[in-house]
């Protein structure tokens, strides 16, 4: 005989996985303000802006500020180099000799 579904124990680990999406879409969304430097507004003005881009129904203007924001993703998410431990053509070997 076929055991049944515990759909309680199911509604909870959906539950437990909607609550943690939010939870990293606020946090996201708060280091998007940090990263953009909209953390230096205040309240009223940064939502002032948000109302205005969601009133917005000019699709050029929409896909200007879509634009702009893939280009700041590109940019900030753009690999960094990492400076090298030595340069090249360094003339020091490891036995701690230099060439002459």
């Amino acid at each position: 005989m076929r055991k049944p579904r515990d759909f309680d124990a199911e509604l909870k680990v959906l539950a437990d996985k909607a609550r943690t999406l939010k939870e990293l879409r606020v946090r996201q969304f708060g280091e998007l303000v940090s990263a953009t430097g909209a953390d230096a507004l205040d309240a009223e003005t940064l939502a002032g802006a948000l109302l205005g881009a969601v009133a917005t129904n000019d699709l050029v203007t929409r896909e200007e500020r879509r634009e702009a924001g893939e280009r700041f993703f590109r940019i900030a998410h753009r690999p960094r180099r990492r400076a090298r431990a030595k340069p090249v053509g360094d003339a020091t070997r490891e036995g701690g000799s230099a060439s002459a």
